[in-house]
């Protein structure tokens, strides 16, 4: 099933974080708190995902080179984490349950090549420190490949202008094999957060709760 799934351009996907920043400034603005940026990729930028409007396949499955999420985690016991996948033909937000159920389908077993790694940045860091000049938005020449949006380019508050790069390169090395308070810390302090399997996705964030 995965050898025929299309793939998305680079460029719809920056839009997607675009978009992912532009949701998390205004949640946090709103008072939300307990936010989270989730960059899905992997070594060879190829994660498959389900239920994505973006797919021409059946149940919306899709091979993303990289996608992002932002996820509300639980206050308590009696709620559940969101997840706001602004390309999820999902309920909007969905529970994490939901969402790692239908949109990640952890029981289906895939080649390794298609491995998932999650990195996880606290929202009110990537906000500070995110940027992208759309240089990916350029053929060689540079010249536009689609017309660039409207909107001011992304400077981070330290002076960046693109490190957009950063955040969706992951690797094996990355992954934090023995995720604990000390992966927590690391969260809530560096600029690109941590790197976990999906094995561990809801590990994670039931220590930060």
């Amino acid at each position: 099933l995965l050898q025929v799934c299309n793939f998305t351009p680079f460029i719809i996907l920056f839009i997607v974080v675009r978009t992912i920043y532009l949701l998390c400034n205004k949640l946090c603005d709103d008072g939300l708190a307990d936010l989270f940026v989730i960059f899905i990729s992997n070594e060879k930028k190829q994660i498959p995902l389900w239920h994505q409007k973006a797919s021409q396949r059946a149940e919306g499955v899709i091979l993303w080179d990289y996608h992002v999420i932002c996820l509300q985690n639980k206050r308590d016991e009696k709620s559940s984490s969101l997840v706001w996948d602004l390309d999820s033909s999902l309920l909007f937000p969905s529970p994490l349950g939901t969402y790692v159920a239908e949109s990640i389908r952890p029981s289906i077993q895939i080649f390794s090549e298609f491995k998932r790694f999650f990195r996880v940045v606290h929202a009110p860091i990537f906000l500070r420190h995110f940027a992208s000049d759309r240089r990916h938005m350029k053929d060689s020449a540079g010249n536009w490949i689609a017309k660039p949006p409207s909107h001011e380019a992304i400077v981070a508050k330290d002076g960046a202008v693109n490190n957009l790069n950063e955040y969706i390169t992951v690797s094996p090395d990355d992954l934090v094999i023995d995720v604990g308070a000390d992966t927590v810390n690391v969260v809530f302090s560096d600029k690109l957060g941590v790197v976990v399997g999906e094995n561990d996705l809801f590990g994670f964030f039931s220590l930060i709760s």
